[in-house]
Formats: structure tokens, C-alpha cells, sequence
């Protein structure tokens, strides 16, 4: 995980890296089709609930759309060197749309969230600071100059954009919905979500250090 995406793979290894970028992109693709284009619509019945924060939540749903479409042409290795600057923009449009998502996020978490559990506002307001702490040090790193640490909090990063998606496979198991309500499965989904593959990437991290 942590070497970017080249042009043309010539190792096994490199080809893994590609099949699970392929992956990933269709996997983010049909939540975004599915559970946050909808949202885009302004039907007041897709929203339900949340129709009186419905601008708290297009912000943080286009702030996780951004952050996951722009993520997989930063670790596009071949894409960065030819286009330097065009990835120093998207760069900058990465950070600015998970600072977006992460302020709608915390404004989400203590009203409509909040009025479920204060578990579940508790858990969306460490995933907003998870988001945005982990982008913030890739910033600080390139800043420094520190491009391999920069590489490393990226990718830290977009494992924690992706929490969303995973968080939405899971929430719509059968098998975890008959787990109880709400409530009680709710909190935990989100802690799974970022925090088991956060531990699983740091591990491979600090595996392939020399």
C-alpha cells in the first residue's frame, strides 16, 4: 500500500496494487451511486431527518465524494510526475473538501446525531477528527518537505475517507441489522470502520520499512 500507482505495472507485486485499486474504485463506486447521489436531488424524502441539516450534509457528502475521487490519482505515481502541479492543485482541493466535510461532519454529530445517541455523535465526531488529523499531518509533512511521511499520512488519510463506504456495506449486512437496534450497532460500525483498517495499514507501514 504505501508505493503509488505506476502507468505500467511490470511486477506481480505492482499488479496486485492495481487489481486493489480496481477494487476499491468499484466498491466506492456503487456507495456513491447509490447512497450519496441521491442526495443531490434535494428530495426531501431521500433525506428524511436530516431535511432540516440538509446543507451540513451536502457538505459532507461532497467532501467525501471529493476526497474519494481525487484520492486514487495521488497515489497514481506516473500521473503526479508528468503533472506536478495539476496534483499539487489536487492536492490542496483534497484537504480543502475533508476540512468541509469534517466541519459539516462535527455540526452532524451534535444535532441530528445527538438526538439518536450521544454514543453515535460521540463516534461521528472522532471519525470528523480522525478525517481531518490525518490529512492535516500529510499537509504539514509535505510542508516539511517530508515525502515520505507525506506519502505515509495520505494513505492514512484515504483509509480514513474510505470509512464511509465501509461503514455503509456494513450498516446494510442483514446480518449485522438483526444485531439489534440502531443504537446498540450503530457506534461500533463507525469505530470499525476507520479503526480496524487504520491498525491493518500501519502495520503493512511500518512491515515494509527498511
Amino acid at each position: 500500500m504505501n508505493q503509488y500507482l505506476t502507468l505500467a505495472p511490470s511486477k506481480p507485486k505492482s499488479w496486485l496494487i492495481l487489481a486493489a485499486w480496481i477494487f476499491l474504485i468499484l466498491f466506492a463506486g456503487r456507495f456513491v451511486m447509490n447512497d450519496a447521489l441521491p442526495y443531490f436531488g434535494f428530495d426531501e424524502e431521500v433525506y428524511g431527518r436530516f431535511w432540516g441539516m440538509k446543507w451540513p450534509l451536502i457538505g459532507h457528502v461532497s467532501g467525501g465524494l471529493i476526497a474519494l475521487t481525487l484520492g486514487p490519482l495521488q497515489f497514481w505515481q506516473a500521473f503526479r510526475d508528468k503533472y506536478l502541479k495539476v496534483h499539487r492543485l489536487m492536492g490542496k482541493l483534497y484537504l480543502t473538501a475533508i476540512l468541509i466535510g469534517t466541519i459539516s461532519s462535527t455540526s452532524l454529530a451534535w444535532t441530528t446525531g445527538l438526538a439518536i445517541h450521544w454514543t453515535w455523535a460521540f463516534a461521528l465526531q472522532i471519525l470528523a477528527f480522525a478525517w481531518f488529523c490525518t490529512a492535516a499531518m500529510a499537509f504539514i509533512s509535505i510542508k516539511r518537505r517530508r515525502i515520505q511521511q507525506h506519502k505515509e499520512w495520505m494513505i492514512r488519510s484515504y483509509v480514513v475517507t474510505f470509512a464511509f463506504v465501509i461503514f455503509r456495506w456494513l450498516a446494510a449486512m442483514p446480518s449485522i441489522v438483526e444485531q439489534g437496534s440502531f443504537v446498540e450497532r450503530g457506534p461500533t460500525l463507525i469505530w470499525i470502520s476507520w479503526g480496524i483498517p487504520l491498525f491493518i495499514t500501519e502495520i503493512i507501514l511500518q512491515w515494509n520499512k527498511k
